[in-house]
């Protein structure tokens, strides 16, 4: 692959919320996954944990367990109830209909420890910016390999509800979770020029 062909998976990819019913191949997940792992991570640590579902109860029961919390933040924002309800509709069927989902975490086990609060600070930053890194070289692969893909902040507000529906190790910081599948959709988006959002010296 040349630099163009990379430039053009780069700018033709969308964030994708609908997907057909068909399952993603194992073989498919597991090269996303190994385009994660590829990427630039803090003292080369690899702070990333994946967790992978594509049972359909799984899903279910995952996107169930983090509709309680979100349900309670909306209603202390003082949201109507019928826009609580549509929010938590929306967000239930985009993580229970996605053919496979790719959660994504960080550990701090393997990263430095220092005494300094505000140097730890910077190390779980870090950490965060590795994880970071993996998903998006696992969105970019997921668009290139023909599969759609969505990036979803929603773990990070209810992680303890993700570690424990999941059983997953306590060191798993749950991060973000990515719906993939194959589109149903065609989305178009623009970005603001570069000259807009940069400073040159």
């Amino acid at each position: 692959m040349n630099a163009e062909e990379l430039f053009a998976i780069m700018q033709s990819r969308r964030s994708i919320r609908r997907y057909q019913d068909r399952s993603v191949p194992d073989d498919s997940i597991r090269r996303l996954l190994d385009a994660a792992i590829w990427a630039p991570s803090a003292h080369n640590r690899q702070p990333w944990r994946f967790a992978v579902i594509v049972d359909p109860e799984r899903r279910a029961s995952l996107a169930q367990a983090m509709g309680q919390p979100f349900r309670t933040d909306l209603e202390a924002e003082g949201l109507a109830a019928e826009a609580v309800e549509q929010q938590l509709t929306r967000s239930y069927q985009r993580i229970s209909q996605a053919p496979a989902l790719i959660l994504l975490f960080l550990s701090m086990t393997q990263m430095d420890q220092h005494s300094s609060l505000v140097r730890q600070q910077g190390e779980r930053i870090l950490a965060i910016q590795s994880v970071a890194l993996a998903a998006q070289n696992l969105i970019l692969a997921a668009h290139a390999e023909g599969l759609g893909a969505c990036w979803m902040c929603a773990p990070l507000f209810c992680p303890d509800v993700v570690r424990a529906e999941l059983d997953l190790p306590a060191d798993w910081e749950a991060q973000a979770l990515i719906t993939l599948g194959y589109p149903a959709q065609e989305r178009v988006s623009e970005r603001d020029l570069v000259e807009t959002k940069t400073l040159w010296y």
